[in-house]
C-alpha cells in the first residue's frame, strides 16, 4: 500500500470528502480537492470505476486516466446493495464535510443516500449532485456522456461552421468543464457554511455547465430582442482561422489588435496592406478575408523565421506542439509543473497543480489507490451513531 505524501497544508486541509463519483466529471473535481489538501475517500462498487479499465497502465485496473484524476485519494469498495456496506457508508458520511456523487437521482435515492437521508446523518453536510441534466427539467435522469453533451450544447455545430463537417473537439471538454463547475460550486457552499454553519444541497449538470460555457461568446447578438446576429461568434468559426502554414511547417499567431497589426504591417510590409484593414472594427467585419491574406503571407517564411519576427514584435505566437511535448516543455519544467511520485506501479510523472498559493500551496498528495485499498484504515473504528441508525430506518 502506498502512503499519501506529506507536504504543506493546502487550503482544504481538514476537509473530508466522501466521493461517489466516477469516470471524469466528478473525479476531476475531487482530484483538485485532494491536491488542495482535502481527504478524499472514493467509494467504489465491486467492479470499480470504469476509468480503471478504459486506458492502459503498468497494472491492470490502473489505467492512465484513472491514475491521474484519482491521485491522492483513498479507495473504499462497498456494495451498497448490501445493508452491511450501506451501514459502513452511513457511518462514514456522518464524519464528512462533503458528499459528492454522479449517480442519477432515482438511483442514489433507491440506495438510501439522497440529500434528505444524508442530511439526517450530518445536518451541515455539503451535498453535491453531479448530473447530466438538471432534475428540474424534462430531461431529468437522462443519461449523458461527453460526446452527447458536446452535441447538445452546439460544439459539433460550430465545428461544422468552421470545418464544413460537424465534429467533436478532441478532448473530453464537457466532463472537465463540468468538473470545474462542481469544484467551485462545492467550494462556495463550503464558504457559506464557514460563515453561517449551514449546509446545503448543490446541483451541477453537464448540459447547463456547457451551455453556459459555449454561450459566453457564441450567444453574441442572439441575446438581444430582436436578435442582431445568429448565435455564434463569427471570428471563432471562420474557416480560415487555423494555424498558418509556413515554408516548412505551421505556426500559430494572432495578429489581432491595432498595436499588433500596425507593428506587423510595418515590419513585414505585405503587398496587400491597405487602409481598409487599419482598424480592428474594419478587420472584424472582413475577418475571413484577413485570415486568408495573412495565410498567403505566412507561406513566405519558415516557422522559425516567423517565430523570431513575431516574438520581436510582441505578437502572440507559438509553434505547433504535440501533447507528448508538454512533458519536455521548457517553461513547464522550469516552474516545476510536473511532480514525479513513487507508486506501486513505479515512478509516475503527474501533471501538477496549475494554481499557486503563497501560504497554502497544493501538490500531488500521492498515487491513485487500488480498488478497495483503504477499506481497513478508513472503516476501522467507525461505529453507527444514533443518527446513522435513524438514517437506516428512514431509507
Amino acid at each position: 500500500m502506498a502512503a499519501l505524501q506529506s507536504g504543506p497544508n493546502g487550503p482544504l486541509a481538514g476537509i473530508r470528502v466522501v466521493d461517489l463519483t466516477s469516470v471524469v466529471f466528478g473525479p476531476y473535481a475531487t482530484q483538485i480537492m485532494a491536491d488542495m489538501g482535502a481527504e478524499v475517500i472514493k467509494v467504489e462498487p465491486p467492479e470499480g470505476d470504469n476509468t480503471r479499465w478504459i486506458t492502459t497502465g503498468p497494472e491492470e485496473g490502473m489505467g492512465g486516466i484513472y491514475v491521474n484524476v484519482n491521485r491522492g485519494k483513498k479507495s473504499v469498495m462497498l456494495d451498497l446493495r448490501r445493508e452491511e456496506d450501506s451501514a459502513s457508508l452511513r457511518a462514514l458520511v456522518s464524519t464528512a464535510d462533503v458528499f459528492i456523487h454522479s449517480m442519477r437521482g432515482k438511483a442514489i435515492a433507491r440506495l438510501g443516500f439522497d440529500y434528505e437521508a444524508v442530511r439526517a446523518l450530518r445536518p451541515d453536510i455539503i451535498y453535491t449532485n453531479c448530473y447530466g441534466y438538471s432534475r428540474r427539467g424534462p430531461e431529468a435522469d437522462k443519461p449523458a456522456y461527453d460526446d452527447t453533451i458536446q452535441a447538445e450544447c452546439g460544439i459539433p455545430y460550430v465545428q461544422g461552421l468552421m470545418n464544413g463537417e460537424p465534429g467533436y473537439v478532441a478532448t473530453i471538454m464537457a466532463d472537465k468543464v463540468a468538473g470545474l463547475h462542481a469544484l467551485y460550486a462545492t467550494m462556495m457552499a463550503l464558504f457559506h457554511r464557514e460563515r453561517t454553519g449551514e449546509g446545503q444541497e448543490v446541483e451541477v449538470t453537464m448540459f447547463e455547465a456547457m451551455s453556459s460555457f459555449m454561450l459566453v461568446e457564441h450567444a453574441n447578438g442572439a441575446m438581444f430582442s430582436p436578435p442582431t446576429t445568429p448565435a455564434h461568434y463569427h471570428r471563432a468559426v471562420e474557416r480560415n482561422r487555423r494555424p498558418y502554414r509556413t515554408k516548412d511547417g505551421y505556426v500559430a499567431a494572432l495578429v489581432y489588435n491595432d498595436k499588433h497589426w500596425n507593428a506587423f504591417m510595418q515590419a513585414v510590409q505585405p503587398p496587400w496592406a491597405s487602409e481598409e484593414f487599419s482598424t480592428l472594427a474594419q478587420r472584424a467585419k472582413r475577418i475571413g478575408e484577413v485570415y486568408g491574406l495573412l495565410g498567403e503571407t505566412f507561406l513566405t517564411r519558415t516557422t522559425q523565421e516567423w517565430l523570431d519576427t513575431l516574438s520581436a514584435l510582441h505578437i502572440p505566437c507559438s509553434p505547433l506542439r504535440t501533447t507528448d511535448e508538454l512533458f519536455t516543455n521548457e517553461h513547464l519544467n522550469a516552474i516545476g509543473f510536473f511532480e514525479e511520485i513513487d507508486t506501486p506501479q513505479g515512478p509516475t510523472r503527474m501533471p501538477g497543480v496549475p494554481t499557486w498559493f503563497s501560504k497554502t500551496p497544493g501538490h500531488v498528495r500521492g498515487p491513485a489507490p487500488r480498488l478497495g485499498e483503504n477499506n481497513g484504515d478508513v472503516l476501522a473504528g467507525l461505529a453507527e451513531s444514533p443518527a446513522t441508525m435513524a438514517g437506516a430506518e428512514n431509507s
